[in-house]
Formats: structure tokens, sequence, C-alpha cells
């Protein structure tokens, strides 16, 4: 049962959800295509709308570095469990 609030539906908090939308895209065509498909009855409150950007450190800076050897960890494990 939908409430409503001066004739309007009462939003539901537990059901708010947030998007990041990329920042060349059109922000009501994203939400016609990529949103109301999947939650026909959804809405957006504009006036919550926030603009920021998002770094990924790890995509740009991460260096893999390999796992040492099990045996190697073993025979370190081994060498505390003596002393």
């Amino acid at each position: 049962m939908v409430e409503l609030w001066k004739e309007k539906p009462l939003p539901d908090s537990d059901l708010r959800d947030t998007e990041n939308i990329p920042w060349k895209l059109d922000i009501q065509e994203y939400f016609k295509t990529e949103v109301l498909p999947f939650a026909p009855d959804a809405w957006m409150d504009r006036e919550k709308d926030k603009i920021g950007y998002e770094i990924p450190f790890t995509k740009f800076f991460y260096e893999y570095k390999p796992l040492r050897d099990l045996h190697e960890i073993m025979k370190d494990i081994e060498a505390l469990e003596v002393n």
C-alpha cells in the first residue's frame, strides 16, 4: 500500500538506492535505460543529486607481488614451532 503525503507518494527510505552514473552520460537517459527496466515504479529526487568523482587508486597504482612458495612458508612455520 502506498502512503500519500500532500498528494504525492511518501518515499520509503528502506528502498532508497544510489547510482554512480558515468560523467558523460545524461542522467535522464541513464535512468530510462538502466533503472526503469528493472524497477518500473522507481523515481528520482533530483534535489539529492551529488556531483563527485571516484578515483580507483588500486586500478592505477596496484603492483602485483607474487605469493611465496607454499614449501617456503611451511619451513618458516616449522622453524617457529621448534623454537
